[in-house]
């Protein structure tokens, strides 16, 4: 008689497979577990900066206010506030509010109205 081979079953590239052979950090599964948390200050414990660019945005100009140290929701009802108030779109990029134009004046004495200690800088 022949002896019997034994067969492996290969799964195909690109079949499902949720088995892990090494996680050194834990569960994959919970990308929340790895972010860092932010701490949320009140406005008069945080120092930022206005300031306007045009760098990299051919030519446009954008009000950037950095220094921001605040929860991500804090952040959206703050550009809410800001882009109400300069009339002007605007967006959330890595702990930074953008407003479109320059409008460095206005959120300068908008924040320091809300408690937060704000400074105009550049040029």
């Amino acid at each position: 008689m022949a002896a019997a081979k034994k067969s492996k079953s290969i799964p195909s590239p690109g079949a499902a497979t949720d088995r892990v052979a090494y996680s050194e950090f834990g569960n994959r599964a919970n990308p929340e577990a790895f972010q860092r948390a932010v701490p949320d200050l009140p406005p008069n414990q945080q120092q930022v900066r206005v300031e306007a660019s045009s760098k990299g945005r051919k030519g446009k100009t954008v009000t950037i206010i950095r220094g921001f140290q605040a929860s991500s929701d804090t952040l959206a009802d703050l550009l809410k506030k800001l882009k109400t108030l300069c009339g002007a779109g605007g967006t959330i990029k890595e702990n930074e509010i953008e407003i479109q134009g320059d409008h460095k004046q206005k959120i300068v004495q908008f924040l320091l109205q809300l408690g937060y200690k704000a400074k105009a800088s550049g040029g």
